[in-house]
């Protein structure tokens, strides 16, 4: 995806193509300590260090430490210093005259990291470097190696010793380069291993509830429904079908963009578990979200039978107890709600489907203990309810194969007819007013408007502060003739309940917000949302904000307001891209594409995936040397390898890889007891 970037003149200045942005690029410079000062403020000391090379001048502020920094850098020390080009919290190396000429030289120098007490223990770069080399020399390291003989001809890879050797003393590009790839393909060929194996052991370990009938309900709701499904929607449910059928218990994830029809898919699946007998389970990751699934699945279904519970945090002691003395008795029936539907306290009875929606930060050993968790609410012996997935968080492909690895995927990528994309501008201050005059006009036509803002800060008091603030200026000045709403995150929820619900039903016209409203709210009214300092959000995050719009066939618009300086920035072309251009990415991005893939993929080189997703909450491994936006051609190999290793040998029992066995015993042993490997 290409980018045109205009001068005030609007002439074109450069091409930015995304697939050439470069971020967080380290360098190092090496320079003469020149000037130091030690200031105090208040109670806090600063050091400054001013360093010169033939190039110019760089400054170098210490606030912690500062009197210790004092003592161990002075004027006329030579200095090595690495860090992003900003120099935020760069490392810092004292260095001699031949230190500095082997840098100079181009020779490959490794570089640690430096902790506290190795700088207060006089434990330098250089000496580390020193102790390194006269490990490797004195040959006391026995490097066992973690793949077996086949794999390493098979990949042309090179030994672990001699892979681990030439990371630290590499005697060209060359031979690093090879080693960080072997180290690389361990990390990717270890974690789809698991991945697999958690999947596969899954499946052998449980049997699923067999369900061969066809729906007489699923059919009457497909029949009376006032729109017809897309292919997608329909490709997706004949796989949900056939998954049911089989014996085998179900472990998928339905990827669709938002508003494109997750919804009614996965009421019609449980149709279809709920006429063979069995109770369905739909948990959301917010009380609002629960609500509004709740009442969408009554609307749907106000003509059958089958009863509908609402389970959440909120729910009041009496009405649980009589959800739960329903439950027991195993009438078929669906129950709705929050991560509180895994209490302790609630027997389900004959539970065979299970929905997870906008779970994508669900890792893959969350979601085995999930698995764990249903198959035990199910009481009976080694029978496992159905798992259905929903994201409305598209995921690139290798990213896909990665954290989605143990599930089977299915993408609802068309959207239905009735749905005109969403007009999507990129506007400045001085264009408020004309925003502001399109929300009445839009106002008489008998449509409404959110109005977002982000946190200023990450204090959640702040945030009060200034949406009231804004509230107040846009009730008083701008609007004073509507009606407007506010939500934020420091509301109850059910306050938060009450103001949706009262903009919901028109009460307001105009609801102004924080990210509160991010995942889940659907207001088909509403078809404009204006989204303020767009420019401090990330694309993920737009992208859901701009999905509160455009619900019905009402065009719909999304407004992006940025500060004025935006538009008259001029940038040159260089490898690293600022964080004002990155900015600019993000905002042409959502301008120019409605496709959550398309805007994943930017999304995904711009950020990377822990940024994306999260990496501790979505069980994604922090890999050390693997880099998912950039690995992908490696990531989709050891796919293959891996496919091919358990085709052959699904419980690692054959001699040759029993290497394979004890490395991901070590590196994934806590998941042993799923593997169902001897």
């Amino acid at each position: 995806m290409k980018y045109n970037l205009l001068n005030q003149n609007n002439d074109v200045i450069t091409r930015l193509d995304i697939n050439d942005v470069k971020i967080n690029r380290e360098i190092s410079i090496i320079g003469k300590v020149v000037n130091k000062q030690l200031n105090n403020f208040s109670r806090r000391e600063m050091l400054k260090i001013v360093i010169s090379d033939s190039t110019g001048y760089c400054n170098i502020i210490f606030w912690n430490m500062a009197q210790y920094f004092n003592k161990i850098y002075n004027i006329g020390d030579l200095i090595l210093v690495s860090g992003n080009p900003d120099f935020i919290h760069p490392e810092i190396d004292k260095i001699d005259k031949e230190d500095e000429e082997q840098f100079r030289s181009g020779k490959i120098i490794p570089k640690y990291k430096m902790n506290e007490k190795f700088t207060k223990g006089g434990i330098t770069q250089k000496l580390l470097r020193s102790i390194i080399k006269n490990i490797f020399d004195s040959g006391i390291l026995n490097i066992v190696d973690t793949l077996p003989p086949y794999i390493l001809k098979q990949s042309q890879l090179d030994t672990l010793s001699v892979a681990v050797k030439n990371l630290h003393l590499p005697n060209n590009k060359k031979e690093l380069a090879r080693s960080i790839f072997r180290l690389k393909y361990d990390e990717i060929l270890f974690y789809l291993l698991n991945v697999q194996l958690l999947k596969t052991g899954y499946i052998n370990k449980y049997d699923g509830i067999r369900i061969t009938e066809k729906s007489i309900s699923a059919r009457e709701l497909y029949n009376k429904l006032p729109f017809e499904l897309t292919k997608d929607q329909k490709k997706v449910l004949k796989e949900i079908a056939s998954d049911l059928e089989t014996g085998r218990p179900m472990n998928r994830l339905i990827q669709g963009d938002v508003g494109s029809g997750k919804t009614i898919v996965s009421i019609l699946s449980m149709l279809m578990v709920l006429d063979s007998g069995f109770q369905c389970l739909i948990m959301a990751p917010t009380e609002i979200l629960a609500e509004q699934h709740f009442r969408s699945i009554q609307n749907y279904l106000s003509d059958f039978k089958f009863d509908i519970y609402l389970i959440t945090g909120s729910t009041k002691p009496k009405l649980r107890k009589e959800i739960f003395s329903n439950l027991q008795i195993g009438i078929p029936s669906i129950v709705v709600g929050t991560h509180a539907l895994f209490q302790s306290d609630i027997n389900y009875k004959n539970l065979g489907l299970v929905i997870i929606d906008e779970q994508h930060r669900f890792g893959v050993e969350q979601r085995a203990e999930l698995i764990e968790l249903a198959a035990k609410s199910l009481n009976i012996e080694n029978v496992s309810p159905h798992i259905l997935i929903l994201s409305a968080t598209p995921i690139p492909r290798t990213l896909s194969m990665t954290l989605y690895g143990d599930l089977d995927i299915s993408i609802i990528k068309s959207m239905p007819k009735d749905r005109k994309p969403i007009i999507t501008k990129v506007l400045f201050e001085s264009e408020r007013d004309k925003v502001y005059n399109y929300i009445k006009d839009n106002y008489k036509k008998g449509y409404q408007a959110f109005i977002v803002y982000p946190l200023v800060e990450k204090s959640e008091k702040l945030e009060l502060k200034a949406a009231t603030e804004h509230f107040e200026e846009l009730q008083n000045f701008y609007f004073p003739e509507l009606k407007l709403g506010l939500i934020h995150g420091q509301m109850p929820w059910s306050t938060k309940e009450e103001v949706m619900n009262k903009f919901l039903n028109k009460q307001y016209d105009i609801l102004v917000a924080t990210t509160v409203i991010e995942v889940g709210i659907d207001i088909p009214n509403a078809n404009i949302i204006v989204i303020e300092d767009a420019h401090r959000f990330g694309l993920s995050q737009l992208h859901q904000l701009r999905g509160r719009v455009g619900r019905s066939d009402i065009q719909s618009y999304c407004f992006l307001m940025t500060k004025e300086h935006y538009k008259y920035h001029i940038s040159k072309r260089d490898d690293e891209v600022s964080e004002r251009n990155i900015a600019i990415i993000r905002l042409k991005t959502m301008e120019n594409s409605n496709d959550g893939f398309e805007i994943a993929e930017v999304d995904l080189k711009l950020r990377g995936p822990g940024d994306i997703i999260g990496t501790k909450q979505s069980g994604l491994p922090n890999f050390n040397f693997l880099d998912i936006v950039n690995d992908s051609e490696l990531i989709s190999k050891a796919k293959i390898i891996v496919e091919d290793i358990l085709k052959q040998d699904i419980n690692l029992s054959n001699y040759e890889n029993r290497i394979l066995k004890e490395e991901l015993l070590v590196r994934y042993g806590k998941n042993k007891s799923f593997y169902n490997i001897a």
